[in-house]
């Protein structure tokens, strides 16, 4: 007996899979509780739009999160938290505060979504954003303490040198000071 399944079944299949069952677990057990139809022609046609048709919407919705992981992967972070003498941070960093800080820079990101490991010390970390099962970002912050200034980063701080000034250096006085 061929059934189409309704939702997964441990040890059968999945969802919208065709399965052959014997007929008495398919009449007594599967149909009954709604977890499978019977395979008929046209519930075999039906399966196949419906099937089409979720292609479709998870493409899109699968596009739309790989756009969002690119500019969330452009995005860096700075966490300012209290901070011990010792650089040990009062309780931890979490998806929470980094959802927030999303937000602040437009990002409207599910705290949930958000993956980080412990963060229980200042430093630069890596929080991982899975927007979908096969799309995800990476999304680097630093943790500093509070009411330090935030540093600009290398690229772009201005350049200055400082000017050379070489000073006559007298090494014999130097030496003689510091054995007598």
């Amino acid at each position: 007996m061929e059934i189409i399944l309704k939702e997964d079944v441990i040890g059968l299949g999945y969802k919208n899979d065709i399965v052959n069952v014997k007929s008495g677990y398919g009449r007594n057990y599967l149909i009954p509780y709604g977890k499978g139809v019977i395979a008929s022609e046209s519930a075999k046609k039906q399966l196949a739009e419906t099937l089409k048709q979720k292609a479709v919407k998870l493409a899109k919705i699968k596009a739309e999160a790989e756009a969002k992981a690119e500019k969330l992967n452009a995005v860096s972070l700075v966490i300012a938290t209290k901070v011990s003498t010792s650089g040990v941070i009062y309780g931890s960093v979490n998806s929470l505060q980094i959802a927030d800080e999303l937000q602040k820079l437009g990002f409207d990101v599910d705290r949930k979504i958000i993956v980080v490991k412990d963060v229980k010390s200042v430093g630069d970390y890596v929080a991982t954003i899975k927007l979908h099962k096969e799309v995800s970002a990476q999304v680097p912050f630093k943790v500093i303490a509070e009411g330090e200034p935030v540093a600009e980063t290398p690229a772009e701080a201005p350049v200055v040198e400082a000017p050379v000034v070489e000073a006559p250096v007298d090494e014999e006085d130097d030496f003689e000071e510091e054995e007598a």
